[in-house]
């Protein structure tokens, strides 16, 4: 076994709660001049006659309640009801399984008679180097139980050379994985994209780095590279000092149509502190995650932080920031982008969503084309609504009062700012109940546009298509977070325009209270996106240790000026 084995023979064989605020507006841009709705600490009301009318609220330091699409939301209701459930995490049971951790290596006999005791010798090799792997054992342990392998049967099964590689390339054993790599390269004619990935892995950690591009090749015959792959080798070639390999290798994972890793990128901004020349070519990776509503965490924006701060002749200045929500950055003072959907924008998600959602193959699952053609028939012959509440969600969000209450008391609340309002609910809400009272729901008939579908249909595609039909200004009343909607929609740009279109409209309950004030969260004004006017960047990015759900957005930004 060469130097891996004799030469050690010889020698003998290491994650607050919400607080009651001014109510946001809730006011159609028609109805008001939209700077009016940027003024912070203001509320605003509209009486039915049309007029506008605002005062200025007392300043408050508390927060506004946590939209539920705030980064950790998701986590901290999630341990919210753990805990008043008495459901607290328990901790996890120890796996009685008893592992090997051996300290020192063993001889031949020491490893024999520990194999003899073991309750499955034919797997005791690989159970051995798997607790190792586990544990990050003493790489002068796994080279001692590869020499006992080698003398007891002659030769080392290509299982154990495996487990015994990603050991070695684990724990950096450079030396280790080059021996490994030639005694495989000459033993088998050909190996699993597993081997050589941890080739690609290890090689390009060291100066043979170079040996990893004919091994990408080899994969690339077979399949797609993985973007690690790919990452490994720009991180190899990068730190290295070969920009232009590391660069075209990048390239090519973009042609592919995949998606660069966050520790690639960090790679080539870290890299480029010492590289100068590569600004257009780094600021379109910024781009590249505007386009894609890609994040940075924490790591990879401190080293864009630190690439922008070291630009010769540019003067940048980088900061941890957050924004206000009239949408102005506390550090600079400048306006971050709307949320609100462009003409062309809005006329794109409309469609898309009326060809995927609306008519696409599922939604007769969820209702009839008989039902779908009189409720569109009734959108139609109605006057554009101001907002749609999905009646079901909203009247059981919350624990607190009848559903039919809570119904109304929203109901009551939008009336009250001179909206036009739709109702959508199910048939069996106007059958008197204890839960849905015959007075409630006269109330809410009488104050709102309702529909009610049969009991077996469901009230999203309904919802959809009211708020999306009565333009750009209408908003919807749920906590549905329409993710298995969002997924329906065909192409990627799409579910971004819908994410971005969901944020800016939708409308959540945030606690109810009978016979107390109805509070919504508050609609995020800008969007969480990557922006740039060419003399500053805002970045969000995603805080070390947070735990942000897919439907969740950052609250943390980088800002980055230009100073004269």
């Amino acid at each position: 076994m060469g130097s891996l084995l004799f030469s050690y023979l010889s020698r003998h064989l290491r994650y607050s709660l919400p607080l009651l605020i001014p109510r946001p507006c809730l006011l159609s841009p028609s109805k008001v001049d939209y700077k009016l709705l940027k003024v912070p600490n203001t509320c605003y009301l509209s009486t039915k006659e049309g007029n506008t009318s605002f005062v200025r609220a007392k300043k408050e330091s508390k927060v506004y309640p946590r939209s539920v699409f705030a980064a950790g939301t998701a986590k901290r209701t999630s341990d919210f009801f753990k805990r008043k459930s008495g459901d607290e995490p328990h901790e996890q049971p120890k796996d009685n399984k008893k592992a090997f951790n051996i300290g020192t290596p063993l001889t031949r006999a020491e490893w024999k008679n520990l194999k003899e005791n073991s309750k499955s010798p034919n797997r005791f090799e690989i159970t051995v180097i798997n607790d190792m792997l586990n544990a990050g054992g003493d790489i002068n342990v796994a080279k001692s139980l590869l020499a006992f392998v080698a003398l007891e049967t002659g030769s080392i099964p290509y299982e154990l050379l495996l487990k015994y590689l990603a050991f070695c390339v684990k724990g950096s054993h450079h030396s280790e994985v080059f021996d490994v790599y030639d005694i495989m390269k000459s033993r088998f004619k050909a190996l699993d994209t597993g081997a050589y990935s941890l080739f690609i892995k290890g090689l390009s950690r060291t100066e043979r780095w170079k040996e990893a591009l004919p091994i990408l090749d080899t994969i690339s015959k077979v399949i797609v590279p993985s973007t690690r792959n790919y990452g490994d080798i720009i991180a190899g070639a990068a730190h290295h000092g070969d920009s232009v390999t590391a660069w075209t290798l990048y390239g090519e994972i973009l042609d592919k149509g995949l998606t660069p890793r966050q520790d690639t990128w960090q790679t080539l901004f870290e890299c480029s502190l010492s590289d100068p020349g590569n600004d257009e070519r780094l600021q379109s990776i910024l781009l590249y995650m505007r386009d894609n509503q890609i994040y940075p965490d924490e790591s990879l924006a401190k080293s864009i932080k630190a690439w922008f701060e070291s630009l010769p002749g540019n003067k940048w200045k980088g900061k941890w920031s957050t924004v206000e929500s009239s949408a102005v950055c506390r550090s600079c003072q400048a306006r971050l982008e709307s949320i609100q959907l462009s003409e062309e924008e809005y006329v794109q998600l409309k469609n898309m969503v009326m060809k995927d959602i609306i008519e696409g193959q599922d939604v007769f699952n969820k209702t009839t084309p008989e039902e779908l053609e009189i409720f569109k028939t009734f959108v139609k012959q109605k006057p554009a609504f101001d907002v749609v509440i999905d009646g079901l969600n909203v009247a059981n969000t919350i624990t607190k009062g009848s559903p039919s209450e809570k119904l109304l008391a929203v109901v009551s609340e939008l009336e009250q700012q001179g909206l036009s309002i739709l109702v959508l609910g199910r048939k069996h809400m106007l059958r008197p109940s204890q839960r849905w009272d015959r007075h409630h729901m006269s109330l809410v008939q009488k104050k709102a546009h309702c529909f009610f579908t049969d009991n077996i249909s469901e009230d999203d595609p309904f919802l959809l298509y009211a708020t999306l039909h009565s333009g750009n200004h209408c908003k919807f009343v749920s906590r549905d977070l329409m993710r298995d909607h969002k997924a329906c929609l065909s192409n990627s740009a799409t579910r971004q325009l819908f994410f971005k279109w969901q944020r800016g409209h939708q409308l959540v309950l945030n606690r109810f209270s009978p016979g107390k004030k109805i509070c919504f969260q508050k609609v995020q004004s800008y969007d969480t996106i990557i922006q740039t006017d060419r003399t500053s960047w805002h970045i969000p990015y995603d805080e070390d240790g947070g735990d942000r759900s897919s439907y969740e957005v950052p609250q943390k930004w980088l800002c980055l000026t230009r100073v004269d």
